[in-house]
């Protein structure tokens, strides 16, 4: 993962050369919408409240869990044993990214989403009270967490969420085997090269021209950066956009030549 000096030269880097976030001089008529229907949708919609109190209840949760973790760990925690508010602070999207997920499904109305790296259970709340007739199926990797993320779901009211436990080379194959079409797909489980990569690979067969790829901390590491390059330029991606802290991919055949466009946020 890169220093937080560096994380932050980089964003610097980000905002000056991003196009502007209004739409200004963008001449791809899906990204313009994009831009206008879903980044600039300020709405604040009724469950957001709900959802931010019980963030704050998580940041204030002192109970210790024995954690799994499968992926490329924490920043700041290198035990296997941490406190719900410490994964809290370190691990949750930040409300105003967690808002944009919501936006997106709101917007596209995917009957399908796909979640890998639950936590604590509040991006996934985010995306199941948006599309509240959509399937929300959401991999975790530690058992203690998804039980977390349980009673999250249980206290705002969520029903439409399908969780699985493991790891994700065991989970997400079985996964697919029940459910061969995914609308919206979102990755923050794995911080690493190779498996983001794979994780990509295994979902390409159940991706549709419709379908969107959010992958999260693109910019976290040289190896998320690594990924991000390969994936933006694979053939099956006609669109990517970079928002810094997550990059959005489609596989929109509207897209008559491949664009890349990294937009301010």
């Amino acid at each position: 993962m890169y220093a937080t000096t560096t994380l932050a030269l980089k964003y610097i880097h980000y905002w000056l050369t991003a196009q502007n976030g209004k739409g200004h001089g963008i001449h791809s008529p899906f990204v313009f919408d994009f831009i206008v229907q879903v980044l600039n949708d300020k709405r604040i919609h009724p469950d957001v409240e709900l959802l931010e109190k019980m963030r704050k209840r998580l940041l204030q949760d002192n109970r210790l869990l024995e954690i799994t973790d499968w992926g490329a760990g924490s920043r700041t925690d290198l035990t296997n044993q941490r406190s719900v508010s410490s994964i809290a602070q370190t691990s949750l999207k930040s409300p105003k990214y967690a808002k944009l997920l919501g936006n997106m499904v709101r917007y596209y109305r995917p009957t399908t989403v796909l979640e890998l790296g639950t936590s604590l259970g509040i991006t996934t709340s985010y995306l199941a009270k948006a599309a509240p007739d959509a399937r929300v199926i959401t991999l975790e990797g530690s058992e203690t967490i998804a039980d977390v993320a349980r009673e999250v779901f249980s206290q705002t009211g969520i029903s439409n969420v399908l969780q699985f436990i493991g790891p994700f080379e065991k989970t997400l194959p079985q996964v697919l085997q029940q459910y061969t079409c995914i609308d919206f797909a979102f990755l923050d489980g794995n911080h690493r090269l190779q498996p983001t990569l794979d994780y990509v690979e295994i979902l390409k067969p159940v991706l549709q021209p419709h379908s969107i790829l959010v992958l999260d901390d693109i910019h976290w590491s040289a190896e998320m950066e690594q990924a991000w390059n390969i994936l933006k330029t694979d053939p099956s991606v006609t669109a990517s956009v970079d928002l810094f802290f997550v990059g959005i991919l489609f596989f929109s055949p509207d897209f008559k030549a491949k664009q890349h466009f990294s937009i301010r946020y």
